[in-house]
């Protein structure tokens, strides 16, 4: 049988980016990917260390005469997000990633493929057997959980890691190198609600077909969030249809913009004909207003089940409302970098369950008051509601420090490599580089990858030409590093 990697280059570089792929490794779940990085370790007769928190780090020998070359850190994540579209039967926490070519990129049947940050594991784990690589010591640095929270990077111990140089290989876009990165605050809202008898007709609604994406690289796309999309449908039928609404989901994940959601609602006798209506008019609605972002954003109204009572009406308006009411998106833009989204917000999940609702707002920031005044507003925002506020855990941001000298040999070599200038960005997400250079001090760091697209949806690809290219330069800024 034909593997989409066959005849791929490098060859070892996507050789151990399928065995990743073969390996169940969703955030949290990464007990599988330990084992093996431990077991290739001690197969290549190489010292490797793991610490309480999972992190993994190997210590690769330097090339014959680089033994006094600095020490240098390759950091990537182990954990991957594990999205799927809603038909999938994939089971993130036992089934391989099913891999497909299409042209010149490699993706996933309608999951995720891991290539963030599987590509970049897959890179520092190519040098073990390259011949043809020339570096000082390396210390291959694994972590576990970047995805939910970036705990392993937050539990690294001081002394885990003896280098100061640090190549961060968990950026997605090819040519740029990174120098900064948000911080990001997390804030769980819980909502109480009250249930009440109702009869009526159960119908069922559904918003599909959303192109979601990564809640910091792609807030600034204006792409649809299913959660709000379903809010502003269940708000029109409140004022047409004495709504009676049972349960709402939406959501996955923190870091990705949801995709879908759901409701199950009552409708009085000969309400059905007015949701209709409703529903047509919201339909063309949402064309107008995401035709180009999300053509294939689909509502349906469906027949119903079960027998779960209703929100009363009290409940009902406080979870409509604080829904509606929530921010999404970019809230500022940079007013350093031009084109730099400053600060952001998503409503990331909700889940109605007898006597609650619970939410989620993710948000981010590269000005760290700014952040804190968005998780202030959404703490009073809740409190209006009736609701209890809770900060579900953050990560420091990442300042740019233009005068580092990893920096100005890494501009360097990708001069010599591409014959062009390598863009120098800050990135409106989260890289634990801003943790890790709170942990250490004196870390000179950058961060740069392949072309990554779509990451934390089903529709994530990466370019298979520019995995190359990346590879090429890390081999050869690791040389020009080591003397």
């Amino acid at each position: 049988m034909t593997s989409p990697f066959d005849g791929l280059e490098p060859k070892l570089l996507f050789s151990y980016f399928e065995k990743l792929t073969q390996i169940p490794r969703c955030s949290k779940n990464e007990a599988g990917v330990i084992e093996y990085l431990l077991g290739l370790a001690k197969e290549k007769g190489l010292e490797a260390d793991r610490d309480q928190a999972g992190n993994v780090v190997i210590r690769l020998p330097a090339s014959p005469g680089k033994e006094s070359a600095p020490t240098v850190i390759l950091q990537g994540h182990m954990d991957m997000v594990g999205e799927k579209d809603s038909d999938s039967p994939h089971d993130f926490a036992k089934d391989p990633i099913p891999v497909k070519r299409e042209g010149e990129h490699l993706t996933a049947e309608g999951t995720t493929l891991g290539a963030d940050n599987g590509v970049g594991l897959a890179a520092a784990l190519a040098l073990i057997d390259d011949s043809d690589a020339v570096h000082g010591p390396l210390e291959l640095l694994f972590t576990v959980d970047e995805e939910t929270g970036l705990t392993g990077a937050q539990a690294i111990s001081a002394d885990f890691l003896q280098g100061r140089t640090l190549l961060n290989l968990d950026s997605e876009e090819e040519g740029a190198i990174y120098v900064g990165c948000a911080g990001g605050a997390d804030t769980h809202i819980t909502l109480p609600l009250k249930r009440s008898g109702r009869d009526g007709e159960r119908l069922g609604v559904k918003v599909s077909g959303l192109k979601g994406g990564h809640s910091g690289l792609d807030i600034n796309t204006g792409r649809a969030n299913a959660v709000k999309v379903l809010a502003l449908f269940l708000d029109r039928l409140r004022a047409r249809t004495g709504l009676g609404l049972v349960n709402i989901a939406g959501g996955d994940k923190h870091n990705a913009i949801p995709r879908e959601a759901t409701a199950e609602i009552v409708l009085d006798s000969g309400g059905r004909a007015a949701a209709d209506e409703v529903l047509a008019r919201f339909r063309q609605d949402l064309q107008a207003c995401y035709g180009k972002s999300d053509p294939d954003i689909v509502v349906e109204l469906g027949a119903g089940g079960g027998d779960t009572p209703v929100l009363d009406q009290p409940s009902r308006d406080r979870l409509l409302d604080l829904l509606l009411a929530a921010p999404h998106g970019v809230l500022a833009m940079s007013q350093q970098v031009a084109g730099l989204v400053e600060t952001s917000t998503n409503l990331a999940v909700v889940r109605t369950e007898a006597d609650a609702a619970t939410i989620m707002e993710s948000s981010r920031s590269s000005v760290a008051p700014a952040l804190a005044e968005v998780q202030g507003g959404l703490f009073a925002l809740a409190r209006l509601a009736g609701g209890r506020p809770e900060d579900a855990g953050g990560y420091p941001g990442w300042q740019p420090n233009m005068d580092s000298a990893v920096l100005a040999r890494a501009r360097e070599v990708h001069r010599k490599v591409t014959g062009r200038e390598a863009e120098i960005k800050a990135i409106h997400a989260g890289l634990e580089c801003g943790i890790i250079g709170e942990k250490f001090g004196g870390m000179d760091m950058i961060s740069f990858g392949p072309q990554i697209e779509w990451p934390h949806s089903p529709s994530e690809r990466v370019h298979i030409g520019s995995v190359g290219r990346f590879y090429e330069f890390l081999k050869a800024l690791l040389a020009e590093l080591s003397g």
